[in-house]
């Protein structure tokens, strides 16, 4: 895999190094307005601790910056990533939309409009706010920058990479008005590490009119690993390859041909005006890998390459991009880099992304790194420090390790033993998630990699790049391996009635801890890593093993049928109930219902559901779905309700009805009419165990208006 530029395990090729002037600059910024200040922790890049620094940076050197904002009510966030991959509880599979989530865990507009006011009040030029406000972009002169962040930009040489770059010299700091909403800055160093990483030891002379490739070819793959058994092959279902490089698509097709594969072409979605294709770089090898693995083990699947400039803002903003897309129910990763030499800031807004891929029903699947226990080898720290790669150590995520994989002449599994070099270890940034337990876990921080397949380039896989072919290894080849498999459980899924895998590892790791275990993968148990042997259950070389792919998908649908259970937490289920997001979602309602002017004040805020309330014959109706968990014994509907009206007496022109599952609670109408809210309390613990839709719905005859103004609703389950 690659360490955020390629990796797959090979001949190392440095890329060309931008220069960056080294001339000092008495005009740069270095002292922050006299605003109170609060530093931005895991701001600096690790980098700049082994550099020599040459300089300052020219004061008038643009530089782009990316803001990363916070989540809210990240508690809430977590019970719900952890109820829809749970298979019984009321929530699982119920997937958030974009916008749902956005409305209920997303930055607000207003905290977007405080961040954009920030910066231009110091002179940056706002380039874009991500459609799930999660980041800010930004450029401006080092001397802005500098002001704005209240850091000082020097020009450093990295000595381990020879590697000229800028960066921060302290961590960057705001006014401690935006604390409560900034979770970061990136952009402030260009320090990301790229170099190829391809396992390449047996490279193959093309013959372009009749030689026969040498490698693993996808019969052997896919029947070695039972993806020939599980009856799919993708159809209906879309890829996302994460790249930060371009391909030929005259190589994805040369390899099709070779193996008679079919399935949509290929599309490029570019990220920040990435445009890599008319001339691919050094991670050719990569993409192309990628993108044939994948059509090797689910060849109808959609796929659809994301790239983006290669550095920390390009990856966040392809994170982003992706996610509220929403175009793909399946993520796969080969590029990364070693968490010691990435600044963790940019590793939050990255996993942030990624909590939003799990509430959506996204997969992710992510390369553990080809140099084993020792990721940063070839980055800064160097080989003497035990590490593993990121994005593989979100909890958010699946990574997968690499085996040496030996298949029998009828392309069925022999056996299997751990690469010597595929990456695995523990985490020192991200706590072991909840989920992974089982024989062979220990410690209290995130271990990795949770599964694993093919990646020995003695057992490489046979790939059509540049015009020739190669023999590939790397974890690179074994994360888009088990995305195909995704792809294939997610057509099975549909077909069944039941929700994508989502959240892969929560789910994988329930079926390892099952009595199925030994059916469902292939336990990988001799070989090691520098500090890690492979071991009877999971280890920090292979994980849970390799997939036994018919085998289980059978586990994973099964799993879908068990009952919702009876437990209830103590939780308020309705979101955006106070309409203060400035927008209806996740509530599907009328036009200009959610209104925030001030002829009907709000009961709490700047923003309620103001319906009806125009004097002629009119219905406005809002409804958003929960679910109410089956152990619950109280399920309060509350709501503040203000009726203003012009008609007279007790006749009831205008009705406001408010349903569940269509089932009529109460209904109110212009005899109601106060001068201000009253709280309204319905009950709703006969719904427990359901899925629920609370309905609003205004009706307004042809004359003398009734408005019916709502705020502040709330759903309380105990």
């Amino acid at each position: 895999m690659r360490p955020r530029s390629l990796a797959l395990a090979a001949a190392i090729a440095v890329l060309p190094l931008t220069a960056v002037s080294l001339g000092v600059s008495t005009a740069q910024a270095a002292t922050p307005n006299a605003t109170p200040r609060v530093a931005l922790p895991n701001t600096v890049n690790p980098a700049v601790a082994h550099s020599e620094k040459k300089g300052d940076i020219p004061a008038a050197q643009q530089i782009s910056v990316s803001v990363s904002l916070k989540l809210r009510d990240q508690d809430a966030l977590d019970r719900l990533l952890t109820a829809v991959a749970t298979p019984g509880a009321p929530e699982f599979g119920h997937y958030l939309t974009p916008e749902q989530f956005t409305a209920r865990f997303g930055p607000t507009q207003a905290a977007v409009d405080q961040v954009k006011a920030y910066l231009a009040q110091q002179g940056l030029t706002v380039t874009e706010v991500s459609a799930n406000r999660q980041a800010v972009n930004a450029h401006g002169t080092t001397a802005q920058v500098s002001q704005a962040f209240g850091t000082h930009e020097s020009a450093y040489l990295d000595p381990q990479l020879q590697r000229a770059f800028f960066a921060n010299d302290a961590a960057a700091s705001i006014p401690s008005d935006l604390a409560a909403v900034v979770q970061g800055v990136s952009g402030l160093d260009n320090h990301a590490v790229r170099r190829n990483r391809l396992a390449t030891p047996n490279a193959v002379t093309p013959d372009a009119a009749s030689s026969t490739p040498s490698g693993m070819a996808p019969a052997q793959y896919t029947g070695a690993y039972n993806l020939n058994k599980t009856g799919a092959d993708g159809t209906g279902t879309t890829v996302a390859l994460w790249e930060f490089d371009g391909y030929k698509s005259s190589n994805l097709t040369t390899y099709d041909a070779q193996y008679g594969l079919t399935g949509p072409a290929v599309t490029t979605v570019s990220v920040d005006g990435a445009s890599y294709d008319s001339a691919p770089g050094q991670g050719q090898g990569e993409v192309e890998l990628d993108s044939e693995i994948v059509r090797g083990a689910a060849p109808k699947a959609t796929q659809l390459v994301y790239e983006a400039p290669n550095s920390d803002q390009g990856e966040i903003d392809m994170a982003n991009k992706i996610v509220t897309d929403n175009r793909v129910s399946v993520i796969s990763i080969s590029w990364g880099s070693c968490e010691p030499d990435t600044t963790a800031s940019s590793m939050t807004a990255v996993d942030n992304a990624f909590k939003q891929a799990a509430a959506q029903g996204i997969s992710i699947f992510s390369a553990s790194g080809d140099d084993g226990s020792r990721d940063c080898t070839r980055s800064t720290s160097g080989s003497t420090v035990k590490a593993v790669d990121f994005p593989a150590s979100s909890p958010h995520q699946t990574g997968v390790g690499g085996t040496n994989l030996k298949v029998s002449g009828s392309n069925t599994y022999s056996s299997e033993s751990a690469w010597s070099t595929a990456g695995g270890g523990v985490s020192t940034v991200f706590a072991k998630p909840s989920w992974q337990t089982g024989t062979g876990v220990s410690g209290t921080m995130r271990t990795v990699p949770d599964v694993s397949s093919d990646a020995d380039p003695a057992s490489g896989f046979a790939i059509y790049t540049a015009g020739s072919w190669q023999v590939y290894g790397g974890t690179s080849a074994a994360a888009p391996l088990w995305s195909g498999y995704a792809a294939q459980f997610d057509q099975k899924a549909k077909a069944a009635g039941q929700p994508a895998l989502g959240e892969a590892s929560p789910r994988l790791y329930a079926v390892a801890n099952g009595s199925g275990y030994g059916s469902t993968f292939h336990d990988v148990t001799s070989g090691a890593n520098q500090d890690f042997p492979a071991k009877t259950g999971y280890d920090q070389v292979t994980g849970w093993g390799s997939p036994v792919a018919d085998a289980l998908t059978t586990a994973l649908l099964g799993g879908g049928t068990t009952p919702p259970s009876g437990g209830c937490t103590a939780a308020q289920l309705v979101a955006n109930g106070g309409f203060e997001s400035g927008t209806a979602a996740p509530w599907t309602a009328s036009g200009g219902v959610v209104d925030n002017s001030s002829s009907q004040p709000a009961h709490s805020g700047g923003w309620k559901a103001w319906m009806d309330g125009y004097g002629s014959a009119h219905t406005d109706t809002m409804a958003q779905t929960v679910s109410i968990p089956a152990g619950c014994a109280s399920a309060k509907l509350t709501f503040w309700l203000h009726v203003d009206t012009a008609e007279t007496g007790s006749t009831a022109y205008d009705k406001l009805t408010v349903q569940a599952n269509g089932t009529t609670l109460a209904t109110y109408s212009n005899a109601d009419a106060a001068a201000g809210y009253v709280q309204r309390t319905l009950d709703l613990t006969s719904f427990a165990g359901q899925t629920v839709t609370v309905k609003f719905t205004g009706t307004e005859d042809s004359s003398l208006q009734t408005s019916f103004v709502i705020d502040d609703v709330a759903l309380n389950v105990g």
